[in-house]
């Protein structure tokens, strides 16, 4: 009996602690600066951004999707989880690689109360993921900064989210900058890209 009873003791205790680190809060560093967004999705409006190496907590992730909802600094919004770095089981891994192991949330459209809906915006198209090394460092002038804000484009939306190093498709119009490189307004953000590489340089927060 007493055999027994030591072999249930030690099953309750390793169940406990697969439920205590199951239900621990992951929590995640950012690889680039990143924005939270209102919904999961680029088409959603940015209501904060984590900075880079900046630790946010993972709430949950949409199953069958890259998106997942965080808590940063009191905010809490999503995120596009590829560009998030979380240690799980001794190893540094992209969340977007354990998105199935995060707990599973989902998202619900806000009700409109007053007035007409807003139609949500089309996805065109997909952002092209940036290379192994990270962009170099840039600092437009200010006059670059007041023609491309005075100048706006047509926006367009594409799947994934906007940081420095990401490449833009061939379709998506780029607009010239004068005595510069080129700008265009994707996922409702202003951004400078390299006309040759068509990866964004810059990006207007």
């Amino acid at each position: 009996m007493q055999y027994r009873n030591t072999i249930f003791f030690a099953a309750m205790t390793v169940a406990a602690a697969l439920l205590s680190a199951a239900s621990a809060a992951t929590v995640a560093s950012a690889m680039t600066p990143l924005n939270i967004r209102s919904g999961p999705g680029p088409q959603y409006g940015v209501i904060a951004a984590i900075p880079v190496r900046g630790q946010a907590t993972i709430v949950g992730c949409i199953q069958g999707s890259l998106w997942c909802q965080v808590s940063y600094n009191g905010t809490q919004g999503w995120v596009y989880s590829q560009y998030l770095i979380a240690t799980l089981s001794g190893r540094s891994l992209a969340v977007a690689e354990t998105v199935g192991t995060m707990p599973a949330v989902t998202y619900q459209v806000p009700v409109e109360t007053v007035g007409t809906a807003v139609p949500v915006p089309a996805i065109t198209g997909t952002l092209i993921a940036p290379p192994a090394a990270p962009p170099l460092a840039l600092a437009p002038p200010p006059a670059v900064s007041s023609y491309v804000v005075s100048h706006p484009v047509a926006p367009v939306y594409l799947n994934g989210e906007v940081v420095e190093g990401v490449g833009l498709p061939e379709d998506v119009a780029l607009a010239p900058v004068p005595g510069y490189d080129y700008h265009a307004y994707v996922n409702s953000q202003p951004v400078l890209v390299e006309p040759q590489t068509r990866r964004i340089e810059y990006i207007y927060r």
